[in-house]
């Protein structure tokens, strides 16, 4: 072979193929892996969707029970009547047909501290105070051992509720604007908890709030579906900080209903016309 001809094609080096390394996995032209498992062999087909998202962001497997509580979770916190998010998702795919994208970001970006926010707050809410119970104190000694009874929880929660009456402070996870009387999505997380084993302090917290609350608030209030899940969350061992996450995540499935009920069924329209019949704009002042 002379200089300058190329190499025979058996006699070629092989080129090395490309790769894309992320902290989550890593993709190739053959392949893609995910969690340290093949994604066209190990998970797709075997492992469900709330298992995955849990897996991802925890960086373990969950257990059976783990997985089962989780979904759980997000079936709850999926949709639940025609709230603001609703709406602006709806009005959003109304003016931009064409970008369904916009109208699902238009109803997760509106799910602020009343519609989805609830969930965040009172997983942070329980965790905050769970950790103060048990820290150590300015002389380096260990903290208390956290309650064992429901009168030690019952303690706790009067005393944390104590402090937010104090502070003027709403408590999160209690109250419903229909459920007046009681959130039916509690009693459920409570006992599948208790029934995978996996009913930690944060339920145990939470539902002692709802027992005190009436003697320390003044006035019985239900402890809500998104609040129970945020304490549920909490006890699964999740970031406080991703609590709003996932419920924007099972938001998302319901969000996705409701755009294809306004594809079915528009009412934007009705909804834009009513608005703009009843805005009132007054004139600038005179300087």
């Amino acid at each position: 072979m002379t200089a300058g001809q190329p190499r025979p094609d058996s006699q070629r080096r092989p080129q090395p193929q490309p790769r894309y390394p992320t902290g989550l996995g890593t993709s190739d032209a053959a392949t893609i892996s995910l969690l340290g498992q093949n994604l066209a062999e190990d998970l797709m087909g075997q492992v469900g969707f709330g298992e995955l998202a849990f897996w991802l962001t925890a960086r373990r497997r969950p257990t059976a029970g783990e997985v089962r509580l989780f979904e759980t979770v997000l079936v709850a916190l999926a949709d639940h009547g025609f709230t603001p998010t609703a709406i602006a998702a709806r009005m959003t795919l109304f003016s931009a047909p064409e970008s369904v994208q916009g109208a699902l970001a238009a109803g997760l970006l509106g799910g602020g501290s009343r519609f989805l926010g609830v969930t965040e707050d009172t997983g942070r809410f329980l965790a905050e105070v769970l950790a103060e119970a048990s820290a150590a104190d300015s002389a380096g000694s260990a903290g208390k051992p956290l309650p064992a009874t429901d009168a030690g929880w019952d303690a706790l929660a009067r005393e944390a509720l104590t402090e937010r009456k104090a502070a003027k402070q709403l408590v999160p996870g209690l109250g419903h604007p229909v459920h007046k009387e009681g959130d039916p999505r509690t009693p459920v997380i409570v006992r599948i908890a208790r029934e995978e084993g996996v009913y930690g302090p944060h339920l145990a917290l939470f539902e002692a709030v709802g027992r005190v609350a009436p003697d320390v608030l003044g006035r019985a209030l239900p402890l809500n579906g998104a609040g129970v899940c945020g304490a549920a969350l909490a006890d699964l061992g999740l970031p406080v900080e991703l609590l709003r996450g996932f419920a924007l995540l099972a938001r998302t499935a319901g969000l996705l209903g409701h755009l294809a009920e306004e594809l079915r069924r528009p009412i934007a329209p009705d909804i834009y016309r009513s608005v703009d019949r009843n805005a009132h704009y007054d004139p600038d002042e005179a300087p």
